[in-house]
């Protein structure tokens, strides 16, 4: 039942960021599509043990690989489905804990959550890279045949 709840609000959250974002509207159901599975692949990776970061990096890499694919097939650009896609990986909810234990003079606290946040940040960026990296090596390899 838990993965069903996971399933409904990551695709609510990247489907609503889209709407945010202007995303034409023949590419919300898609965007949405995106962030769940990039979602679903980070909660089952977590709940199988895998810490939060590589967990987030694999996440944010099958978002940039179904983004990819996405704006082939539909003809979009590809950044429609990459940030809508990315929303329900960034650590918002740890970046507001962090901010809010500096608020309240509990620096030892909040600097371990920044570190964290930065981390988490850094590995979205990260999947996102590496991901673009390969399919730019993938693409060449099959130009040059």
């Amino acid at each position: 039942m838990i993965i069903i709840a996971q399933l409904v609000t990551s695709f609510v959250a990247s489907a609503g960021f889209g709407i945010l974002f202007n995303v034409p509207r023949s590419a919300l159901v898609q965007s949405g599509l995106v962030g769940m599975f990039g979602w679903i692949l980070y909660y089952v990776l977590v709940d199988a043990g895998m810490d939060v970061v590589p967990a987030t990096v694999f996440g944010a890499m099958l978002v940039s690989v179904l983004s990819y694919t996405s704006a082939k097939i539909y003809k979009k650009p590809i950044i429609v489905y990459t940030v809508s896609g990315i929303i329900p990986l960034v650590p918002g909810g740890i970046a507001y804990n962090a901010m809010h234990q500096f608020v309240e003079n509990n620096y030892d606290v909040a600097v371990q959550l920044s570190a964290q946040v930065m981390l988490l940040a850094g590995g979205i960026a990260i999947g996102l890279m590496f991901s673009e990296v390969v399919n730019q090596i993938i693409r060449r390899m099959f130009m040059r045949r």
